[in-house]
Formats: structure tokens, C-alpha cells, sequence
């Protein structure tokens, strides 16, 4: 789920923030661990644990791995059960792993993966063993490198990361190949669309009379305009508003079947490249190293959402990806290079992320807490 790392109380305070372990150097400014699966990413990195679970709509596995210095894998859709978990877009949704390397992201994914009689969404496919992947030789792979993912003003120590991803293939004995996405550039908006519209319907049952807080009013009409109101944060309910708006009559024709449609074609993009040869493409995880709690303006969601700029794409796709740490900014913050793979082929994504993995290094931050 994309939803931020905090939850609203009834008086406004904003309580439960996460925070990644990670500090700038010569700062101790607080800083964001990605949403919404940040507090996994940050357990992980704070060694707290060996590993931990996320769900990844458009990024909150992903993007939380990269800002943390984890690896972060959002499998296939339908590799993982989705049963137990609070739907947010059904969709787009899908459970995976955080962990310290990539053998151990492995490992955690072949025991997640495989098919769960409770998730009608849930493939019915064999699990290959995917930490015997991890080590794998990628001679003769071709890896693709799309020219729509280089935005214009993107920070020059994420153009370098990801030029260093590519050589780093390379000496593996992959083939690295320029391709073309052309429908990206409507991705994050149909990706928004289509979102907010599956929240708006899951969590409508979210009312206060089966499921969750219920907050008493005067009569059962204020009881769900009490319980709704304080059961949801400022970003949930504007999420659920745009979804709504969408979905309403003489709109849904006109955003939610269009935005649809642009999706089709998103996927179409992706199979093209996969039906030329291509084994996998290569990304930056995210467009900006981690950043201050409260800095990114409030009062322009915008521009926390351009965030999710290079993983939404795969979630509308079905497809896997993994965020994998290929090294720290100048300001000494990790970053994630992501790997796409074709539906269903994890196991190449091991062999090649373990390949950035032994280039680059671990990362781990200076422990302060």
C-alpha cells in the first residue's frame, strides 16, 4: 500500500511515525522510511530482525527498500496469498519480502510463494527454488534499459547509480540494451486512478459496523461520518474521495474505463520488450535518496506521489521487481537500483540483483538508537 507511514489520532496529532535508521551526514534530521511498508524496511535495516513482509501497490516495498539501504522484492501478481491483508487496490496489491541480502530475500520468498486455496487471485504454479538462483551465472541475458525512465532534471548521483548498474551487468556478461516504454509517461496518472478508485471500494466496509474502529454518533448516520472521520488519516481519506469522484456516474467513462485502458497498453509495452528477447530491465528505484520528515510539501500531494515515478508501472503490469542497495548519495543515503523480470521469473531476478549486490556492497547505517 502506498498510504504514508502515520496514522491520524481524533485531535489531529500526527502519532506512530517511522522513520528510517539512516541520518545525513552531519544531520539528524529525521528521515522518511518510504511508504507504506516503510517500518518493515526500517526494522530490517536497524538490524532489529532478519526479515520482514510488506505489501506493494505501486512502490511501498520497493521504494521503502531503497531509502533504507534493504533489499525489497514485489513478486508477481499472484505469486503471494494475499489473504489477511487489508485490501487497498485489489488489483495492484501484492505481499512480499524485505531482508538484509539477497539470498535471504530468496529464501523468504520461497516460503511465501505458492498457492493459498483462501486467495482466488493466488496462481496455481510450482515454486522453483529461488536461493538457488542467487549466484546463478547471467552470461547471455539481455537486459533492457529504458530511455522513458531517464526524467528530465533527475538528480545526477541517480543517472551515475544507474549508469553503474549497467557496467556492473555488463562485466557479469549480460547484454545491456536500450528499449522503449512509450506509454510511461501516463503511467503515474492511470496508476492513481485506478487506485484510488479499488480504496474507495475496499474500504467502504470500513464503517463501523463489522470491521474496525467505530466511533458512536447520535444516530447510525453519524456513526459513520464519526467513524469514518477519525478512523482514516488525511491521505486515506483524500484517496478515498478521488476514488469515488472517479467511480461516480458520468465520470467513470471518462477516468476510471480510460485509465483502464492506458494500462493495457503499460502491459503491452512490457510483453513487447519480453517477445524482442528482453530477460529483465534495469531502473533507479527511486528518483531522490531519502528525504526529511515533513519536508515534501503537505499541502501538494503531487509531489510526494512523483515518488513512486518508476514503480508504479510494474504493479499495473502484474510483473516482479526488486529494489536492490547499489550505493549512498553524497549525502552518505542509500540508494536502490530496481530490476523488472517477465511474470512469473523471479528466479532471474535473483541471479542478476545478486550480481549488483556483490559490485556494490552491503550498506548499513551508523547505529544512533
Amino acid at each position: 500500500m502506498l498510504i504514508p507511514s502515520w496514522t491520524q489520532s481524533s485531535n489531529a496529532a500526527w502519532t506512530s511515525i517511522a522513520t528510517t535508521p539512516w541520518r545525513r551526514r552531519g544531520s539528524n534530521t529525521p528521515l522518511v522510511p518510504g511508504g507504506s511498508s516503510g517500518g518493515s524496511a526500517a526494522a530490517v535495516a536497524a538490524r532489529l530482525c532478519l526479515g520482514a513482509l510488506g505489501t506493494d501497490t505501486g512502490g511501498s516495498i520497493r521504494q521503502p527498500a531503497a531509502f533504507s539501504g534493504v533489499v525489497g522484492i514485489k513478486p508477481t501478481y499472484g505469486r503471494c496469498s494475499r489473504w489477511g491483508i487489508v485490501a487497498y487496490a485489489s488489483s495492484l496489491d501484492q505481499a512480499g519480502p524485505f531482508a538484509r541480502t539477497v539470498r535471504d530475500a530468496a529464501i523468504l520468498l520461497g516460503s511465501m510463494a505458492g498457492r493459498d486455496p483462501k486467495d482466488s487471485t493466488c496462481a496455481d504454479r510450482g515454486v522453483p527454488s529461488y536461493e538457488a538462483a542467487v549466484g546463478g551465472s547471467i552470461r547471455g541475458m539481455k537486459v533492457g534499459i529504458p530511455r522513458e525512465y531517464r526524467l528530465e532534471g533527475m538528480p545526477e548521483e541517480i543517472e551515475r547509480l544507474w549508469k553503474r548498474g549497467a557496467e556492473w551487468l555488463q562485466a557479469g556478461g549480460a547484454q545491456v540494451v536500450d528499449i522503449s516504454l512509450p506509454h510511461t509517461k501516463y503511467a503515474l496518472a492511470a496508476y492513481y486512478i485506478v487506485a484510488s478508485a479499488e480504496a474507495s471500494s475496499n474500504l467502504a466496509r470500513y464503517d463501523g459496523v463489522r470491521y474496525g474502529l467505530r466511533v458512536p454518533g447520535r444516530d447510525v448516520i453519524d456513526m459513520y461520518q464519526n467513524t469514518r472521520a477519525q478512523g482514516f488519516g488525511r491521505e486515506v481519506r483524500r484517496r478515498v474521495m478521488i476514488g469515488t469522484y472517479v467511480l461516480s456516474a458520468g465520470y467513470v467513462e471518462a477516468y476510471y474505463v480510460r485509465a483502464q485502458k492506458v494500462r493495457t497498453l503499460i502491459r503491452k509495452d512490457f510483453e513487447d520488450c519480453f517477445a524482442a528477447g528482453i530477460d529483465a530491465i534495469l531502473t533507479p528505484a527511486t528518483p531522490s535518496p531519502a528525504f526529511g520528515v515533513g519536508e515534501k510539501s503537505a499541502g501538494d500531494p503531487v509531489e510526494m506521489y512523483l515518488n513512486d515515478v518508476f514503480t508504479v508501472t510494474v504493479n499495473m503490469a502484474g510483473l516482479p521487481g526488486i529494489s536492490v542497495p547499489g550505493g549512498l548519495s553524497v549525502q552518505g543515503l542509500p540508494l536502490g537500483l530496481q530490476l523488472i523480470g517477465r511474470p512469473f521469473d523471479e528466479v532471474s531476478l535473483f541471479s542478476l540483483a545478486q550480481v549488483i549486490e556483490e559490485a556494490a556492497g552491503t550498506f548499513a547505517p551508523q547505529c544512533w538508537w
